[in-house]
């Protein structure tokens, strides 16, 4: 992997307890979207191979992008007490890209993304960039959530479905009686039933789950269970996010 040096340029609050962090993109990084990157913080431990001093984050930008940016649910860890701390302007070291979780060459394959919760980010940069280069193929996102507060990213998924004729969106929310917005949209399980509606008609698709790694597990069940060959599921599972 490559190493580089980039400077901490933003951070914003995208949800209810998840921040983004906007870095300068160096001269010369190039990724494919779904891919990702090490972010290693500065002077923090003494061993930086350390889980206190980095991370690895999937890339929420496209590569036509001029800036990385990354995402991540807040929690107690040193980590992340210590990325959130980081004042603009912080130098700090990413190594990347890496990581084979990106779409088919073959876009006469329909992409089936199931997202739960941060899982959103390798598929952010998915299909913004599809967004942006008017890829022909079929991509249908079923993205999971407790209630609509905590959903990265739902305002931007919504406009894209808006954008890009060749995706649809499917969100829902899964414990609504403890939300405090509205949603008239759906708020079952993705179960083999909603599977098998969703897929008919689609001509050997080709899915891929991503969030943690108990919904990485329950949906490679179910998509087993919905009669789907497991060579057709890619999964990225993010521990301790």
């Amino acid at each position: 992997m490559v190493e580089y040096h980039v400077h901490l340029t933003a951070c914003r609050q995208i949800a209810k307890g998840t921040m983004a962090f906007h870095f300068e993109k160096p001269v010369g990084f190039s990724h494919k979207p779904g891919q990702a990157i090490m972010l290693i913080l500065p002077g923090h431990q003494t061993d930086s191979r350390s889980s206190d001093t980095r991370h690895t984050f999937s890339i929420v930008t496209a590569p036509e992008e001029d800036e990385l940016v990354v995402a991540t649910r807040i929690s107690e860890s040193v980590f992340k007490r210590a990325l959130c701390a980081l004042p603009i302007g912080t130098e700090v070291q990413i190594n990347g890209p890496f990581g084979s979780f990106t779409l088919p060459k073959n876009t006469e394959r329909a992409g089936v993304l199931i997202a739960g919760g941060i899982g959103i980010t390798p598929f952010m940069s998915m299909l913004r960039h599809a967004a942006k280069q008017l890829t022909p193929q079929s991509l249908i996102l079923l993205y999971s959530n407790h209630h609509p507060e905590e959903a990265a990213f739902l305002e931007e998924l919504q406009q894209l479905e808006q954008q890009n004729q060749r995706f649809q969106l499917i969100a829902t929310m899964t414990d609504m009686a403890h939300s405090t917005q509205p949603w008239d949209g759906a708020t079952r399980n993705i179960d083999t039933d909603w599977i098998k509606q969703i897929v008919t008609g689609l001509d050997n698709p080709v899915f891929y789950v991503s969030g943690p790694p108990a919904l990485v597990e329950a949906m490679r069940q179910t998509l087993t269970m919905s009669g789907i060959d497991e060579d057709s599921v890619r999964s990225e599972t993010f521990y301790g996010y």
